[in-house]
């Protein structure tokens, strides 16, 4: 069996890339994302020209029953949605038709 490796997806804002986040799907940096109270995730799967929409949220919700002492009473939980998968014409984001990339 194969071992499993992480991805790095990059966080695209306003055709520019502000942050990365890893996973091992898509998905996984998504939620990562909405955590931190994003609600339009586009995210460029590194080494690769795919793009990954997702719609995200964040609810606050009480901790779980076996949570640590040092956990607040209530925590954020995030829920994304993923729109679809774009394709880039190109490595560089700067030569990408900005359209692709909002």
């Amino acid at each position: 069996m194969a071992k499993r490796s992480k991805k790095n997806f990059g966080l695209i804002e306003n055709g520019r890339e502000v942050g990365t986040f890893s996973g091992f799907q898509p998905r996984d940096a998504a939620l990562k994302c909405a955590s931190r109270g994003k609600t339009k995730i586009v995210l460029r799967e590194k080494g690769t020209k795919r793009l990954h929409v997702f719609t995200g949220s964040r609810d606050k919700v009480s901790a779980p029953s076996g949570a640590p002492s040092w956990l607040p009473s209530t925590v954020w939980k995030p829920k994304v949605k993923k729109v679809g998968v774009r394709h880039l014409k190109y490595n560089q984001l700067s030569r990408n038709p900005s359209d692709l990339l909002r």
